[in-house]
């Protein structure tokens, strides 16, 4: 059993001063309580009361090379002694951005931003000068950011299906969010291709682009139906609609070109962030320089004090840095880890008999308690039972293995064997005390 005083202690005082009592709205779901951090190294992290845990949250997803990663820190270390940041220009922003367009197989230019929100909000307003239309088509259970024009209800499990309302009803993903902000959305059943041609086809002279996930990863990890990215990808072109994978989960952490090249797929739009750092904030659109070049020529605003700073592209540069090394073989090695963590894990809850499963697509994979058999969609994902692994992660905890509430499990550079087989005893024991 963990100690958690200093822990509530904390968070009862950051209550007083801070909204919410977290920097980030989702953070308040852990339980028992809001774990406060001392300390991280590699793959374990230490919190206030003494208690250290293997991290598979890996701060939702940017640690890609764990914390404190040595060649990592030199770097920043590094930057930041010749300044933070000038509102100038200088040659990491070079440096980085000629090296995304040499691993992304889609990037002719880029543009550097510092949160997926706000390379997802470059990205819709790229699409809609280039072609001059309005609508944007999204699907349920993605999330591109918490933007007004984009944070529809999340999860969102209202509209499913060959639905008509899909292209119609459309809930803001918070109070305060402006009435007319989701005019323009159009939300659409993923993995669905009848409703993907039916809705692209009725509203093509409408539509300025369709953005998805290449992978559903916060609902589910669910992989594309063979065959749905590139009718995706034909319909698109075909009709004049602005493609956009986001990246930002996938992107260098699928492959080190992204989903789209580990899939083998063509978008007109990247975005891209979280791994790309390993940890510093920043992130990037990347695409077609018939699209890019409209910031080059004015027509598109692209603004941020602190975009492409020499702290974040000397982060990113040394990132990337890691992961090329002997070909990517880091790649290999996170996908074996974790395909011997998953395969460990089903073999438990059989062991436990506990119905559940797990969707896995290289070093990200999703479980979930539930009685489907194969969970390839949303309405299927819905039906899983959340409040039994929101339980599961809190006996998790106690086991000294940190996972998020939701289900999505990452994995870094630095976790090893040991790392996996101490989590699949922490498992056994925990799947025992939810059956207890």
């Amino acid at each position: 059993m963990i100690r958690t005083e200093q822990s509530h202690a904390k968070y009862e005082l950051a209550r007083k001063y801070l909204a919410g009592g977290v920097a980030s709205s989702l953070r308040a779901s852990m339980k028992p309580v809001p774990i406060y951090v001392q300390s991280a190294e590699g793959a374990r992290i230490r919190d206030v009361d003494g208690n250290e845990y293997i991290d598979y949250m890996l701060a939702y997803g940017p640690l890609i090379l764990g914390h404190a990663h040595d060649e990592l820190t030199t770097a920043i270390h590094q930057a930041m002694r010749k300044g933070y940041t000038y509102g100038l220009q200088h040659e990491g922003e070079i440096g980085l951005a000629r090296l995304l367009t040499e691993l992304l197989p889609c990037a002719e230019k880029v543009a550097l931003s510092g949160s997926g929100t706000e390379a997802v909000m470059l990205a819709l307003r790229l699409a809609r000068a280039y072609t001059g239309k309005r609508k944007i088509v999204r699907f349920h259970g993605h999330y591109h950011g918490w933007s007004d024009s984009i944070f529809t209800s999340f999860p969102g499990a209202g509209l499913q299906g060959n639905d008509e309302r899909a292209a119609t009803s459309v809930l803001p993903g918070t109070s305060g969010q402006s009435a007319g902000s989701l005019e323009d959305v159009i939300l659409l059943p993923w993995n669905d291709p009848i409703a993907l041609e039916s809705a692209l086809r009725a509203y093509s002279g409408e539509i300025a682009a369709l953005i998805s996930e290449p992978v559903m990863c916060n609902s589910g990890c669910i992989l594309p139906k063979p065959g749905y990215m590139e009718l995706m990808q034909r319909l698109t072109k075909e009709l004049g609609i602005v493609w956009i994978l986001d990246e930002v989960i996938t992107g260098f952490r699928l492959s080190i070109g992204g989903a789209h090249q580990r899939f083998g797929l063509d978008p007109d739009l990247v975005t891209i962030g979280k791994a790309m750092g390993g940890g510093i904030a920043i992130s990037a659109v990347a695409g077609k320089a018939t699209i890019m070049n409209l910031i080059d020529e004015g027509t598109v605003s692209h603004l941020g004090t602190l975009n492409g700073n020499c702290v974040s592209t000397a982060a990113a540069i040394a990132t990337i840095g890691e992961l090329v090394k002997d070909h990517g073989s880091a790649y290999t090695r996170m996908e074996r880890l974790f395909t011997v963590l998953a395969s460990g894990i089903r073999e438990l809850l059989n062991k436990h008999g506990l119905p559940g499963l797990i969707n896995q697509t290289g070093p990200v994979f999703h479980m979930m308690f539930t009685d489907e058999q194969e969970v390839t969609d949303f309405a299927a994902f819905n039906n899983r039972d959340g409040a039994k692994y929101t339980r599961f992660a809190e006996v998790m905890l106690s086991e000294g293995v940190l996972i998020r509430p939701n289900g999505l499990w990452y994995i870094s550079t630095v976790h090893d064997d040991k790392d996996v087989q101490e989590t699949l005893h922490a498992v056994d024991r925990s799947l025992a005390k939810l059956v207890d």
